[in-house]
């Protein structure tokens, strides 16, 4: 069902929240509420004793490090703090509930989860966000010496030897992730595990009725059908149309070729998110770190079987 209003004129398009320009504030999910690590109402687990201690077995390595010294490392809160989170159950390691303070774990060799928020135990690893400006190339230098997403990284960025995970075009704005971790960022971008990317996309022209129903039932392009997972309306003025579109696929210009398909170019096309990882009000041009949350929220992503059909449904 399309976003609009049920009364009311449209909202301008041209009006419509975007991401904020370099040095400025502001953006397409400006008041969004901004998460914590911790929930405010968490789901309290209690265990029967028997379960209490069939879960420790399983999970406890005598050769391994306590749970609250992990948690307190990954950020998670002090130590003391953490004791009582690990009390309340609300602690799992590898999908069982933990209430012992007691038990160790290996880091690299288990999943924690709090809250049901999965941890970043990966310290050696770097993981950021560049929210590109248009007129960007997707390339770490440019032999030709035009703009390029190294030259938004500080000296001791660079020593990281970051890296973008996939491609923006070169006049598509918004989200690209950066990491110098190899094995998640091959992941993010194989089709197989079909990661959902979320798009704001101001169009020449107007849409026909018939555009949601379609997109959402799939339609036939050169290279083959695709599907997007959500779409909205976000309102017509003057002959610009702004729509938000949600899509895992990652082929090439694939969200410009679905516009030109209904016979309406995109004027401006800005990446918003990657699963749950928002651009927010961050400033264009401008590069922040990715929080234990978002990390962990990325491995999740990837944690699945991957879908053998690929990423086109």
């Amino acid at each position: 069902m399309s976003s609009r209003g049920s009364g009311g004129r449209a909202p301008r398009a041209s009006r419509a929240a975007r991401t904020p320009k370099p040095g400025t504030s502001g953006g397409p999910f400006a008041n969004q509420a901004k998460h914590r690590l911790i929930s405010s109402e968490p789901k309290r687990v209690k265990l029967r004793a028997d379960e209490a201690e069939e879960n420790f077995r399983a999970v406890h390595d005598p050769e391994g490090t306590r749970l609250q010294k992990v948690l307190a490392s990954a950020g998670v809160a002090s130590r003391r703090v953490s004791e009582n989170l690990i009390a309340e159950g609300r602690v799992m390691i590898d999908g069982r509930t933990v209430i012992e303070p007691g038990v160790r774990v290996v880091p690299e060799q288990v999943t924690i989860h709090v809250d049901g928020i999965r941890l970043n135990l990966d310290v050696e690893h770097q993981y950021a966000v560049l929210n590109k400006p248009a007129g960007v190339m997707t390339t770490m230098s440019d032999p030709e010496g035009r703009r390029c997403v190294g030259d938004f990284l500080t000296p001791e960025q660079q020593k990281l030897r970051l890296f973008h995970v996939g491609r923006l075009d070169f006049e598509t704005e918004g989200l690209l992730l950066l990491t110098n971790d190899g094995d998640l960022a091959h992941q993010l971008t194989h089709p197989s595990y079909e990661v959902p990317k979320t798009y704001l996309a101001e169009l020449r022209g107007n849409l026909p009725r018939k555009a949601e129903a379609q997109l959402r039932a799939g339609i036939e392009l050169e290279d083959g059908p695709i599907v997007v997972d959500d779409f909205h309306h976000m309102g017509s003025n003057g002959g610009r149309t702004l729509v938000q579109l949600t899509l895992h696929s990652g082929r090439n210009r694939i969200v410009r070729r679905i516009f030109e398909h209904f016979g309406a170019p995109v004027a401006r096309l800005v990446r918003t998110a990657v699963g749950g990882i928002a651009i927010g009000d961050q400033a264009q041009g401008t590069v922040r770190e990715l929080t234990s949350r978002e990390v962990g929220h990325l491995r999740d992503l990837v944690s699945d079987q991957p879908n053998e059909q690929g990423g086109t449904r």
